[in-house]
Parts: C-alpha cells; structure tokens; sequence
C-alpha cells in the first residue's frame, strides 16, 4: 500500500476496530458475567484518584481566566461581569476539557499500558481459552468507570475553577456580591448539565481509545510504548474535536 492510502485505511482500520469495540461493549453490558469488583476498583482509579490533579488544574486555570478577564473588566467598569465570564468559562468549557484531558493523560495511558502487556503477553488469549469474555472482564469495566466518573471529575472542577477565579477577581478589586451575584444572574442549569454532558462523551472516548489501543498490541514492549503513546494523543485530539461539535449543538 502506497504512502497516500495507508493513513487513509488506517484511519477506517481505528474508526472500524472503535465501533466493534463499543457495540460490543453495549451488547454485553447487561450480560453475564458482571466484573463488579474490576468495575468499582476502575471508578476509584478513574475517579478517586484523579480528583486532586484535577481541581489543581481547574483551579489554577480558573485564576489565570481571572487574572486577564477582571483586569480588563475593572478598567472599564465592568468588574462585576468577571463572575459571569468565569464561571461560563470554567462549567462550559474548561471543566469539561480538563477533566477529559487529565483522564486521558492519567487514566486512558494506564488502560492502554495494562491491556497493552496482557495482549503481547497472551493473557487476553488465555482468558479466551477458559472462556472468559475480555470484553466483559477488561473493557466494560474501564468504559463504565469512565463514562460515570468523569462528569464527576468535571463538577470537582467547575468548583475549583470558580474558587479560584473568585479569589483571584477579588483580589484585583471585584467586591464579593458582585462576581457571584453576576453568575448567578447569567450563569443557567444548562450551562452546568451541558458540561456533564461533555464530560461524559469525553470519558467514553478516552476509555474506549485507551481499551482498543491496548487489545491491539503488538511487538513486545516497544508496541506497549506506542500502543500507550498512541492512546493518549489520539484520545486528547478527538476530545478537542468533539468538544467543538458539542459546544456548537448544546450551546
């Protein structure tokens, strides 16, 4: 296959192989066996585990919106605004982006990696061999623990976030009542659910691109290298281009 066709079929080879996985996932998911203990240990790793990178970051990105946002609207009058701008900002967008990213990073790296050396050293095989579906011990788990966990690494973040353009506006001269009575009046339900909702698609991406990545393995352990390698980046440029699409449909 030439160099101008082979991206194009792997590009059909990783759409084909993501769809399988997740139809398969979906058609198994209320079936038998049920890896309740694998699914409760992911939610802690996924969810647990990443809540103080990801207040960390929300918050510090939360300050930094801040710090140019309330500049700029204090010397025009217009500190009270910075509640609205902050808070828009972090529940639409920098929650749920952050959250997505810092699991993909974190969580979706270690899926790709764990299921990377199962598949090269042929423990997917042999749970085939004792028929034990991988679908249901390895991948269902994972998308589960990523789709319910995520928007819950989100609402951590919309908090941080606001707290920490709170104490930043307040710093530069906004008075209290006046950034939260600012979100309140512009901020709506929407704008908190809809980034929920974003953050549980990008939960779904990354687990599924972690889990394929890692099924897929091949080559010892320089493919767990790029089988982990590949997961993360991939699953950080399709959350940029999904959280596009979503924000043009639900905003």
């Amino acid at each position: 296959m030439n160099a101008v066709l082979s991206p194009v079929w792997s590009f059909f080879v990783f759409v084909g192989e993501c769809l399988i996985l997740l139809g398969d996932s979906l058609r198994r998911l209320f079936t038998r066996p049920r890896e309740w203990g694998e699914m409760v240990q992911q939610m802690a790793f996924v969810g647990a585990a990443s809540v103080p990178i990801v207040a960390l970051t929300t918050f510090f990105s939360g300050s930094v919106l801040a710090l140019y946002t309330a500049e700029i609207l204090v010397q025009y009058g217009a500190g009270s605004l910075s509640g609205a701008a902050v808070g828009l900002a972090v529940s639409r967008e920098i929650a749920p982006v952050l959250a997505g990213i810092m699991v993909a990073a974190r969580c979706g790296s270690a899926m790709a990696a764990q299921l990377g050396t199962m598949a090269v050293t042929e423990q997917i095989d042999a749970l085939r061999a004792l028929n034990v579906p991988p679908t249901n011990y390895l991948v269902i788990p994972r998308i589960v623990a990523s789709v319910l966990m995520t928007p819950i690494l989100c609402m951590v973040g919309v908090y941080a976030g606001i707290l920490g353009g709170f104490l930043v506006a307040v710093s530069m001269g906004v008075p209290e009542g006046s950034f939260w009575n600012s979100l309140r009046q512009f901020g709506e339900p929407w704008d908190f659910l809809g980034g929920l909702i974003k953050a549980a698609v990008f939960g779904l991406i990354v687990a599924v691109v972690g889990c394929q990545q890692g099924l897929r393995t091949e080559g010892g352990a320089v493919g767990v290298g790029k089988a982990t390698t590949n997961a993360v980046v991939i699953s950080m440029v399709l959350i940029y281009i999904t959280n596009f699409v979503l924000a043009a449909i639900l905003y």
